[in-house]
């Protein structure tokens, strides 16, 4: 009888490596190539199988907890003791404490609320760029020349504001072309 490459990996003996490495932080590319698999086959087993994706699944999640327990802590600071021995013999206890760290603090809250707390979104960024483009063309086209008067400046003012809105208007229309 013919035993399938995935077999061996199914066995309680075989699920307990895969389990292993995922806990050690190990991506899936590493874990294929340890089981002598490509990614493609791993994705296909996982799927397939319950209880291999279940064991990856559970291996990760132990490291992951880590991970989490230890960024926050750095986020919101925390105390440590140094004890020095000489001879066996207990003879220094310092209570150390570790000041919040603001990039973990942010990479916290970047990741947990984003909703609050990301970067400005590309698009309003180049909302503003536009619009101060805008401005800067507005006030060099408004340069007065000799003869013209502050009542004609605002109402050419105006009318180049129109007209640039039309024009944005039109491109989103066309799709942004």
């Amino acid at each position: 009888m013919i035993k399938s490459r995935a077999e061996k990996w199914l066995q309680p003996d075989g699920l307990v490596p895969g389990e292993g490495w995922a806990r050690d932080g190990l991506i899936d590319v590493e874990i294929a190539k340890k089981m002598g698999i490509t990614k493609q086959t791993l994705n296909t087993w996982k799927k397939k199988y319950s209880k291999l994706r279940e064991k990856l699944k559970d291996g990760k999640e132990v490291v992951d907890t880590k991970v989490e327990n230890a960024l926050l802590k750095r986020a919101l600071g925390y105390k440590t003791e140094e004890i020095t021995y000489k001879h066996g013999v207990e003879v220094e206890r310092i209570v150390k404490e570790v000041q919040p760290d603001t990039t973990a603090q942010i990479f916290w809250l970047k990741n947990r609320r984003p909703d609050k707390w990301r970067d400005r979104p590309k698009n309003q960024y180049l909302e503003e760029m536009n619009a101060e483009v805008g401005v800067i063309e507005i006030n060099a086209q408004l340069e007065l020349d000799e003869g013209e008067n502050v009542d004609n400046s605002v109402e050419k003012s105006k009318e180049i504001k129109e007209t640039k809105g039309k024009r944005g208007r039109e491109r989103k229309c066309n799709g942004g072309s």
